[in-house]
C-alpha cells in the first residue's frame, strides 16, 4: 500500500510560517491554504540553473541578489508565499534575508505543463501587483520561447517574447543574454 499524503488543513500564515519549515517538501501558500511543490522535470531545472549561472556574477557586483526555486518570496505580510524559479532584489533588506524576499526585481518561471496555468493565471496577477516588480520572465521548458513583461508607465505592462536566435534582455539589472544560453544542455521531447 502506498502512503498519500493529506492536504494540510487551512492556516494562518502564523501557523504556515512555523510549520512550512518542518515539512519535508516545501508547500506555497494563498488564503490559508497550502499547496505542496511537485519535483519539477530535469530540463526544469537545467533552464532555471542556465538562468541563475549567469546572473549570479552579473548581480554579486551590483549589490544584487538571486536565487533559485528554494527561496521563498512574501507577496504581503498576510497573503500568499510562493517559491519562483529564479527570483532577483536588490534592495537592502532582502540582501540579509533568511526567511523570504519581499521586494523582488525580477521574477523568472520555467512554465511546464502542469504548472503552466498557474504561472499565467494566478502568479502572474499577484506578481503584478509588487511595486517593486520590475520584469516578469515566462520560460517555455518544452520548446525555445522566453515571454517577458516589463513595467511601463502608471499599470502598463509591456510584452516582449523571444524565441530562437534572439537576444533576451532584461533591462531592470542591465543583463543581456542569446535566448540559446537558457537552453543549454536542454533536451526537448520529440512527438512520434
Amino acid at each position: 500500500m502506498i502512503a498519500i499524503p493529506q492536504q494540510p488543513p487551512k492556516m494562518t500564515i502564523e501557523e504556515y510560517l512555523e510549520w512550512e519549515p518542518q515539512q519535508d517538501v516545501r508547500y506555497e501558500y494563498a488564503n490559508g491554504e497550502v499547496f505542496a511543490m511537485t519535483g519539477g522535470t530535469i530540463p526544469h531545472n537545467d533552464i532555471a540553473l542556465n538562468l541563475y549561472r549567469p546572473l549570479y556574477p552579473h548581480l554579486r557586483s551590483r549589490g544584487c541578489r538571486v536565487n533559485v526555486s528554494d527561496v521563498k518570496m512574501q507577496l504581503t505580510a498576510q497573503s500568499r508565499y510562493y517559491y519562483p524559479d529564479v527570483i532577483v532584489s536588490c534592495d537592502p533588506q532582502d540582501l540579509n534575508a533568511r526567511n523570504f524576499i519581499q521586494h523582488p526585481k525580477l521574477i523568472a518561471e520555467v512554465l511546464s505543463p502542469g504548472t503552466s496555468a498557474k504561472d499565467r493565471g494566478e502568479k502572474f496577477t499577484y506578481y503584478l501587483t509588487i511595486p517593486s516588480l520590475q520584469e516578469y520572465i515566462l520560460i517555455d521548458s518544452e520548446k525555445i520561447s522566453v515571454e517577458r513583461y516589463c513595467r511601463g508607465e502608471g499599470r502598463m505592462w509591456l510584452y516582449y517574447p523571444y524565441t530562437a536566435g534572439d537576444i533576451i534582455t532584461l533591462s531592470s539589472i542591465e543583463f543581456k543574454c542569446p535566448i540559446e544560453l537558457l537552453y543549454e544542455g536542454v533536451v526537448f521531447t520529440t512527438e512520434e
